[in-house]
Parts: C-alpha cells; sequence; structure tokens
C-alpha cells in the first residue's frame, strides 16, 4: 500500500477586516520540509502597518516539530513589538500549551551573543573596570582571611582539625616526588649552565657557589610556589568551586558555619606551614642534582663540593628564600581558594575559577619576587 507524503508547510491568509488577519495553517511543518511562505510571511509581517489581531486556524496540520513552535515563537515576537495581538485558540491544545510553556520563563540575561562587534576601546576598558572589580574583591578577600585568622588565634574559629591535617597530607608529603623531580633538574641545569662558562677561566670548583645560592635564594623558592600553584593551588579552587556548585558553601552558611574558616582557613594554614618546609628539601635536592654535574661531569670530589656549599651558604641566604617562600604559600592559597569561593554555579565555571587560580597564582608570584629581590637589594639582606 502506498504511503502518500505529507504536504508541504502552507499558509493561508485572510482579511477578515481592516485590523484582524486571519492566518490558517495547514500541511507539514517539520524541519526536513519546504517552509518558504512561512520565511516569506516573516519578512512582509512588518509591512503590515494596520493589522492589529492574528487569528490563527488549524486548516490540516498534519506533522509538525519545533520548526512550527519556531515560527509561532517569532510571530509573538514581532507582534510585541508592533502590538499585535495573537490569537492562538483556534490551534491544536498541544500547540499551545508549548508555546505558553515557552513563555512563561523569561530568556536568560546574556544568553545570546550580541552580533556586533565591541571597540577596541570598549574592550579596554571593561577589562580595566574587570580588574579593578577584582583588585577590590581581592582586598576584601584578603581582610576576610585575616579575620579568621586573628578569630583562630583566639580559639574562636570553626573549622575541624582532621581537615587540617589532612590538607597538609596532601600539600607537603603527596607533593615530594614532583617537587623531587623538578628541583634534581633545575640544580643539573643551573650546574651544567654554570660550568660551560666557569670552565673558561678554569674555576669549575665555584660551580657549587653557584647552585648553592641560586637554589636557596631564588629558584628553590620559587620553582616550589610554581608547583604548587599547578597542582594544589588549582585542586583548592576545583574543590571549593564543585562545592559552589552543588550549593553546599551555601549549606554551611545556612548551618551557621563560616565558609572563610571552615574551608579556607585550614587550606591557607596548610600551604603557609608547608611551603617553607617543601622549599628546604627543594633547595636540598637541587644542591644533590648540581652535585650530580660537578662530580660526574667536573672531575669534583664530594668533599670538595661539600666544603664550597657550605662555604657558599650563610643564615641570610636561607632566610632570604624562607620568607620568600612563605610569601608566595600565602599568595598561592589566596588565589586558589578565592577563585574557588567566587566560581559560578556551572561545571564551565569550575574550569574557568582553576584556570584564573593558576594563572593569577603565577603572575603574583613573580610579581612577588621582583619586589621583594628589590627590596632585599635595597636593604642590604
Amino acid at each position: 500500500m502506498e504511503v502518500t507524503p505529507p504536504a508541504k508547510a502552507f499558509l493561508l491568509t485572510e482579511a477578515q477586516d481592516s485590523t484582524t488577519l486571519r492566518l490558517s495553517l495547514s500541511g507539514s511543518w517539520r524541519n526536513s520540509d519546504d517552509r518558504s511562505e512561512a520565511k516569506a510571511f516573516l519578512s512582509a509581517l512588518p509591512q503590515h502597518d494596520g493589522v492589529k489581531r492574528i487569528v490563527f486556524h488549524d486548516g490540516g496540520i498534519q506533522e509538525w516539530d519545533s520548526t512550527l513552535l519556531t515560527f509561532l515563537r517569532g510571530l509573538n515576537v514581532i507582534g510585541r513589538e508592533r502590538g499585535v495581538e495573537m490569537d492562538l485558540s483556534g490551534l491544536p491544545e498541544g500547540i499551545r500549551r508549548l508555546i505558553h510553556l515557552a513563555e512563561a520563563v523569561a530568556e536568560r540575561k546574556g544568553a545570546r551573543r550580541s552580533a556586533s562587534k565591541k571597540s577596541w576601546l570598549t574592550r579596554v576598558g571593561e577589562r580595566t573596570l574587570k580588574g579593578f572589580q577584582d583588585f577590590g574583591d581581592s582586598i576584601r578577600f584578603l581582610g576576610e582571611l585575616t579575620q579568621a585568622f586573628m578569630a583562630m588565634l583566639r580559639g574562636k574559629a570553626k573549622y575541624r582539625k582532621s581537615d587540617l591535617f589532612a590538607i597538609i597530607q596532601v600539600c607537603g608529603p603527596e607533593a615530594l616526588p614532583i617537587i623531587s623531580l623538578i628541583s634534581l633538574l633545575v640544580g643539573m641545569i643551573l650546574a651544567f649552565l654554570g660550568s660551560v662558562q666557569l670552565k673558561m677561566f678554569g674555576a669549575e670548583i665555584f660551580i657549587a657557589n653557584g647552585v648553592a645560592i641560586g637554589m636557596v635564594r631564588v629558584m628553590g623558592p620559587l620553582m616550589t610556589a610554581i608547583i604548587m600553584a599547578g597542582r594544589t593551588g588549582a585542586a583548592f579552587a576545583a574543590q571549593l568551586g564543585t562545592m559552589q556548585v552543588n550549593e553546599e558553601v551555601d549549606a554551611l552558611q545556612t548551618m551557621g558555619f563560616s565558609p572563610m574558616e571552615f574551608l579556607v582557613l585550614p587550606r591557607a594554614l596548610a600551604l603557609i606551614i608547608m611551603m617553607p618546609l617543601l622549599t628546604i628539601y627543594a633547595n636540598i635536592v637541587g644542591i644533590l642534582g648540581g652535585a650530580i654535574i660537578g662530580i660526574l661531569m667536573l672531575d669534583l670530589t664530594p668533599m670538595q663540593y661539600y666544603l664550597q656549599t657550605i662555604g657558599a651558604l650563610d643564615l641570610q641566604s636561607v632566610l632570604s628564600g624562607l620568607i620568600n617562600s612563605s610569601v608566595f604559600g600565602v599568595l598561592v592559597a589566596i588565589s586558589g581558594c578565592m577563585q574557588g569561593i567566587r566560581c559560578g554555579r556551572s561545571a564551565s565555571a569550575v574550569g574557568e575559577a582553576t584556570t584564573a587560580a593558576v594563572v593569577n597564582a603565577i603572575v603574583y608570584i613573580v610579581v612577588a619576587n621582583a619586589i621583594i629581590a628589590v627590596i632585599q637589594t635595597i636593604t642590604g639582606f
């Protein structure tokens, strides 16, 4: 038995009076069908200046999908702009209910991407304003974190000690493998590059001095901070961001717990405690990496390398590196936790917060390292 295919989408327009237009819909209204008449009607509708009311009629609609709803929705939008009343009572009940459902919820602000491209001056202005807003948010977050620290010192901060020890475990011992690998390679690179120049003067023995001072004062704290920014800071942002998405942060506030004390304070404490210890470990591993190059490539004895290293280091250099690492730990904690707490309520927002946490932390670390270097040079520390 041969099945007759449904007719294409068809419109029949009749003028009931000078202000009322009767629109009869028939045929098949699917995405794969010919809808040229519907498109032509939408284009011509703004030209009917005298029309104040459109009455819809089911003239034999055979099949339909979202294509028909899109057409009717477009008519409604144009009608509201021109003050034209849309009478849908003549359409099937299913179509009327879907149209009412589509109009019941307002379109989310910012859901549509603007077709007009903004000028470069507008984009620069928006980025500048956002930068000032982010700076203000950072200062506010730092103030709230300081208040949480003060509450902890008074013994009034509400957080679980078990959470603190668990985060210390993640920030400290579990980070040793990657810290070991990077620090060993950095020490070997410093020694290898320094040996190329020192060989020209027959001063290969001073490679131990260069590696020791470079690792303790700059490279040890800096590389450790960058590793922790990518490893731990990103994890903090993802954890807190996911809690925002799942509304766990709101639940804590409802139960009377401060998210700054319960969530942020243990993470910041763990990083501040562990960063100097990780830096000391990174310094030792980096010096061992330099010793590998010095002993194997420069024919230095282990005792010679040890004595040169001990002679090059002093308490001032060690304290300088530890001060740097403590500052870097605070910056990594602030960046990761702030982005997590300020995260939006979607999966994409968690990814954006994680990326921003790493990028901002690295920028903060580099800028702080430059500022501390200038201050130490001026003060002679």
